[in-house]
């Protein structure tokens, strides 16, 4: 659904991008994720897959096995994968943006070479360690630290609600030094000392795999400290990096809610004529589609800025905090245009209700980004 024309605005490897994912996403997702999402199960097998696809790192120039693509281009590909999933755009987000973007970043020459090619190509997982079990909003009040000695530093601590974490071959963990300076270490699988347990029972993002980061006198060796970055603007603007693929992927989730309760009021009869004939119904549809519509030009023109690098924090914020809000309320009206079969698996309405309601709560919630923006309009930060 392209109805204010935004296709003239792209460029011809931006569309080429768009349908490449598209097609990949009709391929190997939707055929499965219906079945995993039920099972609570991840589909591991298919992060090599978007390695092939080129998904991790599109925006990584190519030397380290990037995609060299502008920001545009990255976002219509959360866009297509979160038709798909947002678990799965999930994955792929974490990798990008809170793996590789710092790494390459803030990393040294040795680190970019070492790790960026390997999770490009998506034969290493990463993860990133910022929340911990007493601070999620407030990142400042973090506990996890590490200590300085001879040939390594001896990390202790814990991260919870960690995306990829039981599968990650490597975390970027965020924690202070003796200092009290946050700075940024690459934790590798089968350090001794870091454990990843599974978090279960999830009622959302169910085909994602999610858990956390336990780290018990774990030495790191010095060269695995990232050397480009201290404090919390570290963490921070990798949030961003994510923030804006998060308000792209949500479109996703929204056009295929749209769509599918588009199709589904043109089948579904009642009183002798299908429930499209209907005005609510209508009226419903066509709101849907205006904020499908509004939400577009919000992620084309913060994808212009970001390709200018001109994209604050806030316009990020902004547009991360309406696009997911919108795409709940859609996802919670095609519901109910589907009756009684929008909360089965067989139409994708329930699926994506419930993972929006975490991609809502993560990167961020949806009042931290209220108050971000508040800061932005008053100089006043409400959170302190």
């Amino acid at each position: 659904m392209d109805f204010y024309c935004i296709d003239d605005l792209l460029n011809d490897e931006h569309k080429l991008v768009r349908t490449s994912i598209r097609d990949f996403v009709t391929r190997e997702i939707r055929p499965i994720i219906e079945e995993h999402a039920q099972r609570a199960e991840f589909p591991a097998f298919i992060v090599p897959k978007f390695g092939e696809i080129g998904a991790f790192g599109p925006t990584i120039p190519t030397e380290y096995g990037g995609g060299g693509l502008d920001y545009i281009s990255y976002g219509l590909m959360m866009q297509e994968i979160e038709r798909g999933d947002s678990g799965m755009r999930s994955t792929v987000s974490v990798q990008s943006s809170l793996v590789m973007w710092p790494i390459f970043a803030y990393g040294s020459e040795e680190q970019k070479r070492k790790y960026l090619p390997g999770l490009a190509s998506g034969q290493l997982l990463g993860c990133f360690g910022l929340t911990e079990p007493n601070h999620g909003s407030n990142p400042g009040g973090m506990e996890t630290t590490f200590t300085e000695h001879s040939d390594h530093y001896l990390l202790n601590g814990s991260k919870l609600w960690i995306t990829n974490s039981p599968l990650a071959d490597l975390a970027v963990v965020w924690a202070r030094n003796e200092q009290g300076k946050v700075r940024g270490l690459i934790v590798e699988r089968g350090m001794e000392g870091f454990t990843t347990p599974e978090i279960g029972n999830k009622w959302s993002l169910r085909a994602s795999v999610t858990g956390e980061l336990v780290f018990q006198d774990v030495r790191v060796p010095k060269e695995n400290l990232l050397p480009g970055v201290e404090g919390l603007k570290g963490p921070l603007s990798c949030l961003d990096q994510a923030r804006y693929g998060i308000a792209w992927g949500a479109v996703g989730a929204a056009l295929d809610c749209f769509e599918s309760a588009r199709q589904y009021s043109l089948e579904r009869q009642q009183f002798g004529k299908p429930i499209a004939s209907f005005q609510l119904v209508q009226k419903k549809l066509a709101e849907m589609l205006t904020e499908i519509t509004k939400a577009q030009l919000l992620c084309w023109r913060l994808g212009v800025l970001k390709n200018e690098g001109r994209a604050t924090t806030a316009q990020i914020s902004l547009a991360k905090r309406n696009n997911v809000e919108m795409a709940l309320n859609i996802a919670r009206e095609a519901r109910q245009i589907h009756g009684g079969m929008g909360i089965t698996g067989d139409y994708p309405i329930m699926r994506h209700l419930m993972n929006l309601e975490s991609v809502i709560t993560y990167e961020g919630t949806h009042d931290i980004h209220l108050l971000i923006l508040g800061n932005e309009i008053t100089g006043i930060q409400a959170f302190k």
